[in-house]
């Protein structure tokens, strides 16, 4: 099977709504820019990956990719290649984040998982009581590396019982859960309003339903 090659570049200029020739753009000047990075393993899932840092960057927020490995294009689960910004190690000098974004894909989530780079940097953010955001497998990374014991949490349905085992999270099967500082969510159906959830946390409500309204996603 051909490999599907894609360098995916995003900007963030305010929102967009249209509205027949009318056009309105908001941004939040009024308060300090919020920031985000979302961390890039082999295997990640990359409806997750692209739909958390689009949907980040349509609110205003100004998102890092960190490449996990460093700062070659990476494989993701379907064969779509996506260049990082800048590798983990320099990420993590440039930071700290409000907010630390882990896409799934089983692949992607082991990678996560190991290292231990990764858990030092979700421990220092835990610590600081910032948040902390994992969809579809990638919740198991934070297992991993201890983040968020005692939580609610959800995950992709394989990864249940691997979350469950322990007793060290109290289980869900909702779409979205947030439970403090730390989102997890489902899958790739969920990545939207994963994300929107991540939006809230760092922005407000009035954010997430203008953004919602750009994309014509119903609230």
């Amino acid at each position: 099977m051909a490999t599907f090659m894609s360098q995916l570049i995003f900007r963030s200029a305010g929102i967009t709504l249209a509205s027949g020739r009318k056009i309105a753009r908001i941004f939040y000047s009024n308060m300090a820019q919020k920031s985000a990075v979302v961390l890039l393993a082999e295997g990640a899932e990359e409806m997750e990956f692209v739909i958390s840092a689009d949907v980040l960057r349509r609110a205003g927020i100004n998102v890092t990719v960190a490449g996990v490995a460093g700062t070659k294009p990476v494989k993701c689960s379907r064969d779509v290649v996506i260049s990082p910004d800048a590798s983990l190690e320099e990420a993590m000098k440039k930071g700290p984040y409000d907010a630390i974004v882990l896409p799934g894909g089983l692949g992607g989530a082991k990678k996560l998982a190991e290292s231990s780079l990764v858990g030092k940097f979700l421990k220092e953010q835990e610590k600081a009581g910032r948040v902390v955001a994992a969809i579809c497998a990638a919740p198991t990374a934070l297992k991993a590396h201890g983040i968020g014991l005692g939580k609610n949490v959800t995950s992709y349905p394989s990864t249940k019982e691997q979350m469950m085992e322990g007793g060290k999270y109290t289980y869900k099967e909702e779409q979205v859960v947030v439970d403090g500082n730390l989102v997890t969510s489902r899958g790739p159906a969920t990545a939207f309003v994963f994300a929107l959830a991540v939006v809230e946390k760092l922005l407000d409500k009035a954010a997430v339903e203008a953004v919602a309204k750009a994309m014509l996603i119903s609230m």
